[in-house]
């Protein structure tokens, strides 16, 4: 394996990172009842600071916005507080951390916000229930308002501006993997007859306006987004959505973010309808920052890195099971295998 990974990378004239391995972002519902993270997540996220850039776990933006127990907001002083406990931490041994803006959507359930509706793009259900509480069933949505979607917009706003007063570099707009902004941007969830809906344009307009937001408010250099142009989790194919990733995608580049984050399990999958990997695909119109993650070793991962297919590594489950994962594989020594046993304790 060459040195590659382990260059410095230059993200903008305000964030320049020690390495090309960033921690990719970990749902540990390990929050507190309040959802403030505990000082067993700072100590967890120093341990692992050597990554160029740590992205937090999900965090919500507002209470309707939970889909899992114990998930970590960003939307109350308490919160605020408990996030500069982690950032702190983090900043102590030398490490960046952004953190990852959620809204689940049509994921959410109205158990953990005492009620109310679900939002998403249209009033398409998605099936099963919730992981960890498989007694709560997923609910069929109520299509967001134009008022809604407004105050989202401007709740993603604020959401940012909270993660900088909690001390974070930057943050990561959660617009992959079947949640809020992807219900959007994909026809099998966005049935709508108004701005929002049919068109290219019209089902990237809410993924744009959360965009320019939060770019407003927090500045493009701090800002980065996770997409998800293959429908593969929560999510029904349709060959039309790549037209709207077609129009998405040079709209994103305009705007000079830190960095798009593909949003995938494993990129070896392929999509017809993309002409191959979901990276391969962004890679070919977008030709800003990428990250590339999804079932990459740091061996496989630096050589796509040295054939140009994207310029980050993101490393998700080896990071639970070795802390130093960074130290590791500079050091050439084994890894510890993951084990969802690892899940159950913050380590």
């Amino acid at each position: 394996m060459s040195a590659n990974l382990f260059q410095a990378y230059k993200l903008n004239s305000s964030l320049t990172l020690s390495n090309k391995i960033l921690m990719a972002p970990l749902t540990r519902c390990m929050a507190d009842n309040d959802l403030v993270p505990t000082q067993a997540m700072a100590d967890y996220y120093a341990r692992r600071a050597d990554a160029g850039l740590i992205i937090s776990e999900a965090t919500i933006i507002r209470p309707d916005g939970q889909g899992y127990p114990n998930t970590p907001g960003l939307f109350t002083p308490a919160q605020i507080l408990g996030w500069r406990t982690v950032t702190d931490a983090v900043h102590s041994k030398g490490g960046k951390i952004f953190a990852q803006l959620w809204h689940t959507g049509r994921v959410a359930h109205p158990h953990f916000f005492g009620g109310g509706k679900v939002l998403s793009a249209s009033a398409q259900a998605v099936e099963g229930s919730v992981p960890r509480m498989r007694e709560l069933t997923y609910q069929t949505p109520t299509p967001a308002s134009l008022a809604d979607i407004k105050q989202l917009v401007a709740d993603y706003a604020q959401a940012a501006a909270n993660a900088i007063d909690a001390g974070f570099d930057g943050v990561e707009i959660h617009g992959a993997n079947g949640y809020l902004i992807d219900q959007f941007l994909h026809h099998e969830s966005n049935r709508r007859e108004d701005e929002y809906g049919q068109t290219p344009a019209n089902m990237s307009r809410f993924a744009l306006e959360v965009v320019d937001a939060i770019t407003a408010r927090i500045g493009a250099d701090r800002t980065a987004l996770r997409l998800s142009p293959g429908a593969y989790f929560n999510m029904g194919a349709d060959k039309r959505d790549r037209e709207v990733f077609d129009y998405l995608l040079p709209e994103l580049e305009k705007r000079e973010l830190a960095f798009l984050h593909i949003g995938i399990f494993d990129d070896a999958m392929e999509f017809d309808y993309l002409g191959g990997s979901a990276s391969s695909y962004v890679r070919s119109i977008y030709q800003g920052t990428l990250v590339g993650v999804g079932s990459y070793t740091a061996q496989t991962g630096d050589a796509a890195i040295a054939a140009d297919k994207f310029d980050l590594l993101a490393i998700g489950r080896p990071f639970i099971a070795n802390p130093d994962y960074v130290a590791r594989v500079r050091q050439g020594q084994e890894l510890v295998a993951y084990s969802d046993a690892m899940l159950a304790e913050l380590v």
